[in-house]
């Protein structure tokens, strides 16, 4: 049995949100479409993508927005027309950004910029950091949360400052927001504030909303229309795009307002894990509905103690795992969503004692 085939034949989940079969995804879709009699767009134009696009520009305040299939397209060229409009083709990237870690070197074999590393691989990258660049930047990149450290952010005036010196400096600002939505509560502020101060904003439509993929891309009006642009040159120009859309927009609300129950719940397994230390999470006090948790164990044990626990409990407790810089341990993430609201107090206090007890073996 694959990895994918033992997930779904799991009953409990503890990371994420549902995973809808194909056939319940598409009939959702289908009434969704019927109640409110939804016609395709056509290459992009059409009341129900560009009606999306709008609502999504105003919850981030600017001017407007555009979709765009893949995250990893939206980003690349958001910063390579930030460097054609500001001189430069320097863009600040943290260690762990999702350019440097998974798009397999786009950024250079497409020519979009060039790409210097900034702050420390375990927190995110500070005002100091980026003031000791001594180079001309074109744009940073900050990734809000920052997924591959446990969901960290910032300080909120640490952000602020870093927002003013970039104004200040002419660099242009961009947002990795791909789980933008979830730091709203985590900040307790909602994202239009939270969103000021940057040039850009990419939020995904798939991760924490549950959509089926795709992506926007937040900006100026001009801004925006020359990434159209790019987005054509680089096939993204999609003749109908309304399946994505559809799929994002039918619980964007829903799932937007249930982000501040997510974070109580995360902050609620963190009290649990108390009684767990095998079970560590990064960082120390949740930052958004997401973590990871260290394991006194190999990447591979991980992995073999997660796929029996699938057989013997049918319960999935993670997706993937990392090698930590310590041999024989490792990390797995855990993203909270409908799963683990749905789980009993008692069931998931139950679930960390059985995945204790056989890290402890």
């Amino acid at each position: 049995m694959t990895d994918a085939e033992l997930k779904q034949s799991c009953r409990q989940h503890l990371p994420g949100h549902r995973a809808l079969t194909p056939a319940e995804l598409f009939a959702a879709m289908g009434d969704w479409c019927q109640a409110r009699d939804i016609a395709h767009d056509v290459y992009g134009s059409g009341a129900l993508i560009q009606e999306f696009e709008q609502k999504i520009a105003r919850l981030l305040g600017f001017d407007a927005a555009v979709f765009c299939i893949t995250g990893t397209m939206t980003q690349a060229t958001a910063l390579r027309i930030a460097c054609a409009e500001r001189g430069s083709k320097l863009v600040a990237l943290h260690p762990t950004s999702h350019i440097l870690k998974h798009e397999r070197g786009n950024h250079q074999l497409f020519d979009h910029f060039h790409a210097l590393q900034i702050g420390d691989p375990h927190r995110p990258w500070t005002l100091s950091e980026l003031q000791a660049i001594p180079d001309k930047l074109g744009a940073v990149s900050l990734e809000l949360p920052a997924r591959e450290i446990g969901g960290q952010c910032p300080e909120w005036e640490d952000l602020c400052a870093i927002k003013a010196y970039a104004r200040e400096q002419g660099i242009h600002l961009h947002m990795d927001g791909a789980r933008l939505w979830e730091t709203a509560a985590a900040y307790g502020r909602p994202v239009g504030e939270i969103a000021a101060g940057f040039d850009s904003v990419y939020v995904s439509l798939y991760k924490g909303i549950g959509g089926m993929g795709g992506a926007m891309l937040a900006g100026s009006a001009s801004f925006v229309a020359k990434a159209q642009e790019w987005f054509r040159r680089q096939g993204g120009n999609l003749y109908q795009r309304t399946p994505y859309v559809v799929a994002a927009a039918m619980q964007f609300d829903a799932r937007l307002a249930a982000m501040p129950d997510y974070f109580k719940r995360t902050q609620w397994l963190y009290e649990a894990l108390r009684d767990f230390p095998l079970l560590t999470p990064n960082p120390a006090a949740p930052h958004a509905n997401m973590l990871h948790l260290h394991l006194p164990v190999s990447r591979e044990r991980a992995l073999e103690i997660r796929n029996r626990f699938a057989e013997e409990h049918s319960v999935w407790l993670f997706n993937g795992a990392n090698h930590a810089a310590l041999p024989g341990r490792c990390s797995a993430e855990l993203y909270i969503g409908d799963n683990l609201m749905h789980l009993p107090d008692q069931r998931v206090r139950e679930i960390l004692a059985l995945w204790s007890a056989a890290l402890a073996n």
